[in-house]
């Protein structure tokens, strides 16, 4: 069996695909979930899993994030299927988020993903001040 959308080329379930071909599920996927804001929220979300959280919470524990990016990260993880959004009906409204299971499958590889970066980032750092230190050649 083979799966496909009109226009994408044809492939096996588990077949990989060809990060140079913009209908590669990699590819797709870390468009969605390439930004910072994303994977902090994930992660956010990830700690208080299976309890939800309100907006301004989520604000509060994202240091530098604006109400703007914030709503547009959500409204993009909620459009994925990532987060389940909740909204109670009182005034202002009170708007809740959660992580989906898939969301929640999506914690450990970035988790892994923060791990390798914790590791590296101050040998990656030192090449780039060694970059910036040398003469242009």
């Amino acid at each position: 069996m083979t799966t496909s959308r009109p226009g994408e080329p044809s492939r096996r379930p588990g077949e990989r695909g060809d990060l140079l071909d913009p209908c590669c599920p990699t590819r797709q996927l870390l468009d969605r979930i390439g930004t910072k804001w994303t994977s902090i929220a994930v992660k956010v979300l990830a700690e208080e899993a299976p309890e939800e959280l309100r907006f301004a919470e989520l604000r509060r524990r994202i240091p530098g994030i604006s109400q703007k990016m914030l709503s547009v990260t959500l409204q993009s993880l909620a459009r994925d299927g990532l987060v389940a959004r909740r909204v109670e009906p009182t005034v202002p409204p009170a708007v809740h988020y959660r992580l989906t299971e898939l969301g929640l499958s999506l914690e450990r590889p970035l988790s892994a993903l923060r791990v390798w970066a914790e590791t590296h980032m101050q040998e990656i750092n030192r090449s780039n001040q060694l970059a910036d230190e040398s003469p242009p050649s």
